[in-house]
Parts: structure tokens; C-alpha cells; sequence
């Protein structure tokens, strides 16, 4: 959708009702208070003179609105259109929640999208209505407003952590967009989620209904001894300099966040939500998949997530080892391969042994994988994998288009349909995604007895039908 197709009078109905269905496709901005709102903003409904819709952020913040400091848009879920999108925008935006553009400016974003600045920037201000530049900004400043709120972090640090390149620029550019200081902010907040100790406390909101116990299952299940740690009721893994910790609560997902450097905090949170896909439409996906053979699964499981990955490599070669045995025999095997090719981490591993980083693609196409209970030929074909992403031929972070990305896995050997379907399920975010040849799913829908040719049925969502099935068993 363009910012030429928000609907004014389907904006203005669901501002009127506080249709939490409508959170974070769009904001509100008065312009008799200069200030956008969340479309449950609990104020009273302004009149519809005084109202202008804006798709993003930031193209709120550029046209002079301040964010509501009672609705708070930067706890607003992300747009499921942008979430879900394989296009150039979708893929820009998903750069810049990584830091690309804090890191690199505008010449490092549209390098890894493959297109010129300008282009890029065209692109951004039909859909969105501002450059990239202007949501990236947009982004820093939101999380600064929470972390000034919601954190005791010093402000020098919120500054960093926030993306800003100096503190002197983050008190100009936050005075001038939003007409206080960050000291003025802090000096009005109550911050009441503090934990004890070193660790960072956020809060992930999310769209409801949300399936946290079957998500958080999944994750134990597959939890690597020595990098994770998921017991049914939080996740914990272990991060470059730290730890984070995911705990659903009511409402949201509690990150306490606990690392030597939180100058990388944005993209930190940004994998967060995607590793537990807090951005989706729950509503929509029930929609489709509600009227098809699968209504007794969605009946029983409202709000079912699709896990996501931490790192689109690390889900590529969970893949590739999980070929045709156990999910248990995987678990077993990424550990070894993680220890074997990990780099130490810090922290403590617990039970399970020393605490290790998983593997980048570098680091495992130089280790030796040999005695870890691996075949010749899978070996191989982690190899080839390795080198072809370490080598920027495979990007499974965000930056190649989907269909490419799947087109690239499927070159190297021992990569079949099953493997690049999983990988495209789980890192590449599409929605539609089918690890064809699955024995679970096969297992599954003989015992409810749906026909293969209902997979058609279940489009644009068969990566969530997935779910319910593998769930079902």
C-alpha cells in the first residue's frame, strides 16, 4: 500500500473505535495539537478536520507532528505489510531496523539492495512519503523516547545505543523534532521495569492473539546446548558481547538485554521481533486459514507464530543438518558444531557446557567438521553454503529479494526443496513458504485426512499452515 491509499474514512472509523487490529499500520496526527497518535490512543477522538493519517512515522515526524506521549507510538507493533514484503522497500526497511543505514548512510543501504541512492529514495517517498534516510532517523529517535522511559540508562549511553553519532546530536535532533531534550524527557518519566543488575529491560509489544507457549516449545525443542537456553516460559541466547533474554507477559515480550556494547541495540531488537514474529497479523492469517480444512487447528491455536531466526546462516544450517534425521539428533549435532567452530563466548553455558557464538558463514567453511557424526556429503554441502554466503552470492539477512535468494540456495548441493522451503519459511520471513517433502507435514495431514491439493488452498499463508500442522502432531 502507498501513501496514496490510506482510506480517511476506514482510518477515521478505526481511531473512533481503538481498533487494536489497526496498531502500527498507520498514525494518526492533530493538527491542532501538532502531535500523531497510535490509533488506540485512549484521548478523545479529535474531529476529522483536524486529522491527517501517515502510514510511517516518520513521515508524520517530517510533515512537524510530535509522537503522543500517552499512547507512546514507539511501542506500536510493525506494519504486517512491510514485515512480509520481499520487494525493495520491504527489504530497505528491514536494512535499516539492522543498522545498515546508522552504519553506512544512504550509499551503504542502497549497496546491499544493489540500486542506486536515488532510485532508492524515489521508491521510499511514493510508498512511504520520506526518504530512507528520514525513517531511519525516525527509528533512533523512537527507541531513544523508550529507552528514556522505560530504562535508567544514562543519556550519554541512550544516545549511542539509540544510533547517534554524539550526544550533541542527539539533544539537537530531539529537541528540534519533538521540541524537548532527552534530560527534559527523562526528568518526566516514571520508569517502572527495571531489573536488577547489568541487564537492559524493554518491552516488545505485539498484535494479539499470541500462541507464546507453542513458539516458546518450538525454540526449546531446538535450543543448541551452549548457545541457547528455552524452557517453555522464556528464551535465552547467547549475543556478540551478552546475553538477551525473551520472556512473553501479558500484553508483550519482556528483552532484558545484557551486553558489553548497546550500540548495536536497535538491530538487537529488530531480531528479537522477528525471531518470535511479533509483527504479524494474526487476524488476517485466521481469515484465510479459517475457512479452509485447517479451522479445527486455528479454533485450537488463535495467535500461532511462525519462529523466525536470530541469523538467517544459523536457520540455513539448522536446515541442511536437520536433513531426514530427528530434531533431537540435530540438536545434538549443532552443538557439536557450534562448539567445534564457535567462538567462546563469556558467559556461562550452564549444564550443557561452555558458552560458545554461533558460527559465521567464514568461520565454518575454514573449520573442520569431521567426527562430529556428519556425512561426507553434508559436509559438503555446508561447506558449499558457507563459502557462497560468506562470499555475498547467498543473502539470507534481508538484502536479496526471497525468490533469488531461495534460486541461489537451490545451486548448492544436498540443497533440495525441503531445506531451501524451511530456510525461506524461517530466515527469508515469506509467509507462503512450504518445506515441501516434509514427513511431518505429510503425517499430519494424513491423520486429519486433508488432501495434498488443499496446500493451494492455504495461500498467502502456508508457512502458517505449516505451523498448525507441525503443531498438531
Amino acid at each position: 500500500m502507498s501513501v496514496r491509499e490510506l482510506d480517511f474514512d476506514a482510518c477515521y472509523r478505526a481511531v473512533a473505535a481503538r481498533d487494536a487490529r489497526f496498531d502500527g499500520r498507520f498514525y494518526t496526527a492533530v493538527t491542532s495539537t501538532r502531535i500523531y497518535c497510535r490509533p488506540i490512543c485512549p484521548a478523545r477522538t479529535p474531529a476529522s478536520r483536524n486529522v491527517r493519517f501517515y502510514r510511517h512515522a516518520a513521515s508524520a515526524e517530517a510533515a512537524g507532528f510530535r509522537p503522543c506521549k500517552r499512547c507512546r507510538p514507539e511501542l506500536s507493533p510493525g506494519d504486517p505489510g512491510w514485515d512480509h514484503r520481499g520487494d525493495l522497500v520491504g527489504r530497505a526497511l528491514r536494512l535499516i531496523d539492522e543498522g545498515v543505514a546508522d552504519d553506512g548512510g544512504m550509499a551503504r543501504l542502497a549497496g546491499r539492495l544493489h540500486i542506486t541512492g536515488r532510485h532508492l529514495h524515489r521508491l521510499f517517498t511514493t510508498e512511504i512519503g520520506v526518504g530512507p534516510l528520514a525513517v531511519a532517523r525516525t527509528k533512533r529517535l523512537l527507541l531513544a523516547k523508550q529507552l528514556l522511559t522505560e530504562t535508567g540508562l544514562p543519556i550519554v549511553d541512550v544516545a549511542f545505543a539509540s544510533g547517534f553519532g554524539s550526544v550533541r546530536q542527539f539533544n539537537s535532533t530531539m529537541k528540534d523534532t519533538y521540541g524537548f531534550t532527552p534530560g527534559e524527557l527523562r526528568a518526566t518519566t516514571r520508569r517502572s521495569t527495571e531489573v536488577p543488575g547489568d541487564a537492559l529491560t524493554l518491552r516488545l509489544h505485539r498484535r494479539e492473539p499470541y500462541d507464546a507457549a507453542t513458539l516458546m516449545r518450538f525454540l526449546a525443542a531446538r535450543a543448541i546446548p551452549g548457545l541457547e537456553h528455552a524452557d517453555g516460559t522464556s528464551y535465552r541466547r547467547a549475543v556478540p558481547g551478552g546475553t538477551v533474554t525473551l520472556t512473553p507477559e501479558a500484553g508483550h515480550v519482556r528483552l532484558d538485554v545484557s551486553v558489553d556494547d548497546t550500540s548495536h541495540l536497535a538491530r538487537i531488537v529488530a531480531r528479537c521481533r522477528r525471531l518470535l514474529d511479533l509483527d504479524a497479523d494474526p487476524e488476517a492469517i485466521s481469515a484465510v486459514l479459517g475457512e479452509t480444512s485447517l479451522e479445527p487447528l486455528v479454533t485450537a491455536r488463535p495467535g500461532l507464530r511462525v519462529p523466525g531466526a536470530w541469523d538467517g546462516f544459523e536457520v540455513a544450517v539448522r536446515a541442511v543438518i536437520g536433513q531426514q534425521i530427528s530434531v533431537a539428533g540435530a540438536r545434538t549435532i549443532l552443538g557439536r558444531v557450534t562448539a567445534r567452530a564457535g567462538r567462546p563466548h563469556p558467559g556461562t553455558g550452564g549444564d550443557e557446557g561452555p558458552a560458545r557464538l554461533f558460527p559465521t558463514a567464514a568461520e565454518l567453511r575454514e573449520a573442520d567438521l569431521g567426527g562430529l557424526g556428519l556425512t561426507g556429503r553434508r559436509v559438503a554441502t555446508l561447506k558449499a553454503l558457507a563459502t557462497r554466503v560468506a562470499d555475498g552470492e547467498i543473502d539470507l539477512d534481508g538484502a536479496q529479494e526471497p525468490a533469488q535468494a531461495v534460486a541461489g540456495l537451490l545451486e548448492v548441493p544436498g540443497i533440495g526443496p525441503w531445506t531451501s522451503g524451511y530456510i525461506a519459511l524461517r530466515a527469508l520471513r515469506d509467509p507462503d513458504a512450504w518445506p515441501g517433502g516434509d514427513l511431518g507435514l505429510r503425517r499430519a495431514m494424513a491423520c486429519l485426512g486433508i488432501p495434498e491439493d488443499h496446500i493451494e488452498r492455504w495461500r498467502p499463508w502456508r508457512a502458517y499452515a505449516a505451523l498448525h500442522l507441525w503443531s498438531s502432531e
